[in-house]
């Protein structure tokens, strides 16, 4: 079923639950990474996924597909784990680079981590970035968007965007040289 059939189910009565089935068992996976690349705990992952599918429920219906629903589902998501961050960093009264680092050693405790894998390395090295560089370097390496997708999801523009990417990628490739 592809997008705009989803919505239109949606909105009936009669095939709204349905509907909603089919548009989580399409992008659940997809959300789910998106989400885990900002928040590297399984359990904290999942906990945003369902706020992120709760919020869509509520709003589905009033959906005004001036977007496509993939970006504005990535959108939800993204504003989620940035607030579920927000929340992390409020209760734990520390900095950013103290969240982060907390991020960093949760990745190293995980139980098939092994530092000499370049993907374990990758994931190091994004969780070392700022938080904007680390979103858009996400979006575009792993959720493969174009800098227009992305200044939909992000709210900013895509020159922006692109000078993001570039340095992102510029500490990615040095921490990787030197880790």
């Amino acid at each position: 079923m592809d997008d705009p059939e989803i919505i239109t189910r949606f909105k009936q009565e009669a095939t709204k639950h349905s509907a909603y089935t089919v548009l989580v068992k399409k992008y659940q996976e997809k959300l789910y990474w998106h989400i885990r690349r900002i928040l590297p705990d399984h359990e904290d992952a999942n906990d945003v996924l369902q706020n992120t599918f709760i919020k869509v429920w509520n709003a589905l219906a009033t959906f005004r597909e001036d977007s496509q629903l993939y970006t504005w589902l990535y959108r939800i998501a993204t504003n989620e784990s940035l607030s579920f961050v927000e929340q992390q960093k409020r209760k734990a009264a520390i900095p950013f680079d103290e969240v982060t680092e907390a991020y960093t050693n949760k990745i190293a405790a995980d139980t098939n981590f092994d530092a000499n894998r370049l993907e374990w390395k990758l994931l190091q090295a994004i969780q070392q970035l700022p938080e904007k560089q680390r979103l858009v370097f996400s979006l575009r390496y792993y959720d493969e968007m174009t800098y227009d997708e992305m200044s939909r999801v992000l709210d900013t523009s895509a020159g922006a965007l692109k000078a993001s990417y570039h340095h992102a990628a510029k500490k990615v490739e040095e921490f990787i040289k030197n880790g």
